[in-house]
């Protein structure tokens, strides 16, 4: 098969690979569609220990299943993979399961290519009439709307009167804010710095759309619940000082690690500043059903390009020369 290959910083081949055999409980899938997410960025610079090169890299992935009961059936692909027997597998937590593997991630080869291997309980069925595209951005969805999920759980209010603030307008931050319409808040503010992806963002018309470098459109404490899409020191440093006495920070971002936390605003004014990692197999499945009824709005925020050209999305994403929130790749097979 052919497939984009991480083969070090800055380096992605285009070549042919070993079509990966499935284990017991595993089906193969023909990847259709697959998202660059701001992870395979990451990883694509040799940010990311935990994905070494040579790898396949790629975890939004829809296709169509070969063999099995379930054969020809279009299916969007969940990439954690969980060990369904701990307390968090469990409790439905599967997102916090101490064994939990990620396709993209040893031991695990990416989407990036024209077959994967997952279990079978890692697929949902496409709903009839949306394009494979289209159910590749369920897996980046899926992560904002688990991150408002989680910072309405910890609101003192509903969302409906929370003022809510974004950074990033990528896929999960344009994720977060039309998940934050969809679950009824009405004031949402989003942070970009990249004036394409602002114009992307305004055009899903569900935000009030800045740039934190030079407008000054979101004051301090100010804001009741603030989502983290990018995750770096100036990202946390701006959330901490928008953040209202008593508000939410839901942090999703891995940009890097250190920094930009104001602890001592969060203790004296008692501010809940919370993690989200993904997405439980639930926010999954709901996440799915609003993008198919409508409550995510058009989703024609994609640009669309060959798998071959791989390497040129990745470094168009890095110079700032793509206006889409997601670059899905379409292998050629």
């Amino acid at each position: 098969m052919k497939a984009l290959v991480y083969t070090g910083p800055s380096q992605m081949t285009y070549r042919n690979e070993e079509v990966p055999t499935p284990r017991e409980d595993e089906v193969l899938v023909e990847i259709r569609a697959v998202g660059i997410c701001g992870s395979d960025l990451h990883a694509y610079l040799g940010h990311d220990e935990r994905r070494p090169a040579p790898l396949i890299l790629g975890h939004e992935g829809a296709g169509i299943v070969h063999g099995g009961e379930w054969d020809q059936k279009a299916v969007v692909i969940n990439p954690l993979v969980s060990c369904g027997e701990c307390e968090y597998c469990l409790n439905g937590f599967a997102n916090q399961c101490q064994s939990r593997q990620i396709i993209s991630m040893p031991p695990r080869e990416g989407a990036f290519a024209e077959f994967v291997a997952i279990p079978k309980r890692n697929l949902v069925p496409v709903p009839e009439g949306m394009s494979l595209s289209t159910a590749s951005l369920a897996e980046p969805i899926a992560t904002g709307w688990h991150a408002v999920t989680k910072g309405a759980e910890l609101s003192k209010r509903p969302l409906v009167e929370n003022k809510a603030l974004v950074y990033g307008g990528g896929a999960v931050g344009l994720a977060a804010a039309l998940s934050l319409a969809a679950q009824g808040c009405k004031q949402i503010y989003l942070a970009e710095t990249n004036a394409l992806r602002r114009e992307t963002v305004e055009k899903a018309n569900v935000a009030t759309v800045f740039d934190p470098l030079t407008d000054q459109v979101v004051g301090e404490n100010t804001m009741d619940l603030v989502v983290d899409c990018v995750g770096n020191r100036h990202t946390r440093m701006g959330a901490s000082a928008a953040v209202k006495p008593g508000g939410v920070i839901i942090h999703v971002g891995l940009q890097d690690s250190f920094e930009g936390l104001d602890v001592r605003k969060f203790t004296l004014q008692e501010v809940t500043f919370a993690g989200s990692y993904t997405y439980t197999m639930q926010d999954f499945k709901a996440t799915l059903e609003a993008m198919h009824n409508g409550a995510l709005g058009a989703l024609d925020w994609i640009q669309e390009r060959p798998l071959s050209d791989g390497a040129n999305a990745f470094d168009d994403l890095l110079n700032g020369r793509i206006a889409a929130a997601k670059v899905v790749l379409l292998p050629e097979g």
